[in-house]
């Protein structure tokens, strides 16, 4: 794995960049506000030191803090750019860094910025940008701070997760919650900001569901398929 941060110029070739993006906001009581973006980086790096064998020429850059959290606002903590701000954040980067790269690949971590996500990468398209995005993704992972999300930072760091501060949200399926969410925010449907049940997690589950999405994100990386709105995906159209 090689972090373009600590390259010396002489030393950049004309390789794949992959920039996590992740986001500050509210994760519950027990998580950190940086959840999102340390998933994002560690999967991305992760997935990159796989390809690195391989001769693959991907370089990993400084991760993207914040994103679009307007719906996480009313919890202190949480700082977001909103949609126009990430958009525009988003072409711009890859603009500059295809001046000399082969291609920009943008692993998301926050499932809000993919609105902006999709915006600035069919715009990038459209431009003749070899850009694409995806997402880190597991199968069966819940919404926000439950689960999934504690899992994952028991694995990747559990001295981050106050376990005694645990407690489970609103479990109401995300799909019938989604209106009142878009336009009341998080804070109206769970006072905690936890969608789901974080008391069940587990490092071994964490183990399992980061091991998936950077299974998933090697796959995507190696073929470097392109699908609907400049998602990568899989040959199998997954």
């Amino acid at each position: 794995m090689t972090l373009l941060a600590s390259m010396r110029w002489p030393e950049v070739d004309a390789g794949v960049v992959l920039v996590p993006v992740g986001s500050l906001e509210q994760h519950g009581p027990a998580l950190g506000l940086g959840t999102d973006a340390l998933i994002a980086t560690q999967v991305t790096r992760r997935a990159a030191a796989r390809l690195a064998g391989d001769g693959s020429g991907f370089l990993v850059a400084p991760t993207v803090p914040y994103g679009a959290s307007g719906e996480h606002e009313d919890f202190p903590g949480t700082i977001s750019i909103g949609h126009e701000a990430l958009h525009l954040l988003l072409v711009e980067l890859v603009r500059s860094a295809t001046r000399w790269a082969g291609g920009v690949v943008l692993v998301n971590g926050h499932g809000g910025n993919v609105d902006s996500l999709v915006s600035a990468v069919v715009q990038l398209r459209g431009e003749g940008r070899a850009v694409a995005w995806t997402s880190c993704r597991a199968r069966g992972a819940d919404a926000h701070a439950g689960r999934a999300e504690t899992s994952l930072l028991l694995a990747l760091a559990p001295d981050g997760v106050a376990q005694e501060r645990l407690v489970p949200g609103c479990t109401a399926p995300v799909a019938t919650l989604m209106p009142r969410l878009r336009a009341e925010g998080v804070r109206a449907v769970s006072p905690s900001g936890v969608l789901g049940d974080p008391t069940t997690a587990t490092a071994g589950a964490g183990r399992r569901i980061l091991g998936e999405m950077v299974e998933r994100l090697v796959a995507e990386l190696s073929s470097l398929e392109v699908g609907p709105h400049g998602r990568l995906t899989l040959r199998d159209g997954a």
